[in-house]
């Protein structure tokens, strides 16, 4: 290939093969769909989908290929999303609006074409799951400057629905208005924490005298933003893209790592991955006797199984100070050592979820 005209007549030629693959690949993935449903078997396997991202990255760079991790991780995604629409198309509910951080995070795993619900709270995301209107939902449940999301532990803890996957998503912060200078900003919309979250962007603009008007959503703010030409948003990227307000700063936000890990909840168990994470929730009978917690860690020490995080949490349902413990490990709840560990506990631990761990565990 010599001439630009060249070097476009293969990227054509290469272009009509992916097609014919991918094409090729989506037979075989409509005829597993059938299998499944005759089976009753899960669509969305994130256990799989993992695996196969894995041993694409490792071949790669075997062969050094010019495509990185990331790189083959976001189109196999995208690929993965289209081949589930095929097998059986599922409806994905998430706390709304359209172009919150948890619409992105619904998006990076069941891409484009998947039909979507936006929904005004997460408790209105797991009654959607219960009543079977919709198969998977999307929620976050930590952030790492803000810590655990009370509202999703504490219906996890009660609901019938289990984690079937989680994901961490870096939260990058923008400042969008339709103002053409800075001073003609008379208010400013945004999510209560995100404010919170942009305290040093808004002393260094001499934004402190401006009035900020907190709203339920980041993407709620950048919809009044395009409303009114005196007004700013703190939102997202893609929110303010998406309701046309130009962004005028970008990654405004104090902690530039921050970010928020999310959950995809359904009705089903995942499988064995051997790189799993379990989430459950511990009421201890004799939470008020000394050493009572020490005790129950000790049986996951002696089984080699490593904690990622404890949180406690007060207990709603038992008046008082009481608390219950929210607890991730690795591992799977399938697991024989798992097992012999949580059978000496019975009655005191609620399974939220074995599911395959995400990529940052360390938020």
């Amino acid at each position: 290939m010599q001439t630009l005209d060249e070097c476009r007549v293969e990227i054509d030629t290469i272009d009509n093969e992916i097609l014919d693959l991918l094409n090729k690949r989506m037979k075989v993935v409509e005829r597993v769909g059938e299998i499944k449903n005759d089976t009753g078997g899960a669509i969305y396997r994130p256990e799989r989908e993992k695996a196969i991202i894995k041993r694409l990255q490792k071949r790669s760079a075997k062969n050094d290929g010019l495509l990185n991790e990331s790189a083959i991780e976001a189109i196999f995604l995208e690929i993965f999303a289209v081949s589930r629409n095929l097998e059986l198309p599922e409806r994905i509910a998430y706390l709304g609006p359209e172009g919150s951080f948890t619409h992105q995070a619904a998006e990076s795993r069941f891409g484009a074409m998947s039909d979507y619900l936006s929904l005004g709270s997460i408790h209105a995301v797991f009654k959607t799951l219960e009543a079977k209107r919709a198969k998977f939902g999307v929620v976050p449940i930590e952030n790492s400057r803000d810590g655990i999301v009370g509202e999703t532990l504490d219906l996890l803890a009660k609901s019938s629905v289990k984690i079937v996957a989680e994901l961490y998503m870096p939260i990058h912060m923008s400042f969008a208005t339709k103002a053409r200078k800075l001073e003609n900003i008379k208010k400013i919309y945004s999510k209560d924490k995100g404010f919170g979250q942009c305290r040093e962007f808004l002393s260094e603009h001499g934004f402190e005298n401006v009035e900020q008007i907190p709203v339920e959503s980041t993407a709620k703010a950048a919809i009044l933003a395009a409303q009114d030409e005196n007004a700013a948003a703190i939102c997202s990227h893609i929110a303010a893209k998406l309701y046309g307000v130009p962004t005028m700063f970008d990654d405004i936000e104090d902690d530039i790592g921050s970010q928020t890990r999310f959950v995809i909840l359904s009705d089903f168990k995942n499988a064995i991955s051997k790189d799993d994470k379990t989430s459950i929730l511990v009421r201890l009978k004799d939470a008020v006797e000394p050493g009572s917690l020490v005790h129950f860690l000790q049986d996951f020490d002696e089984k080699n199984i490593n904690l990622s995080k404890i949180e406690s949490r007060p207990s709603k349902e038992d008046g008082g100070f009481g608390y219950w413990f929210f607890i991730d490990f690795y591992g799977h709840i399938d697991e024989d050592r798992i097992q012999n560990v949580l059978s000496k506990h019975e009655g005191e631990v609620t399974w939220l979820g074995s599911y395959v761990k995400g990529e940052d565990s360390e938020i």
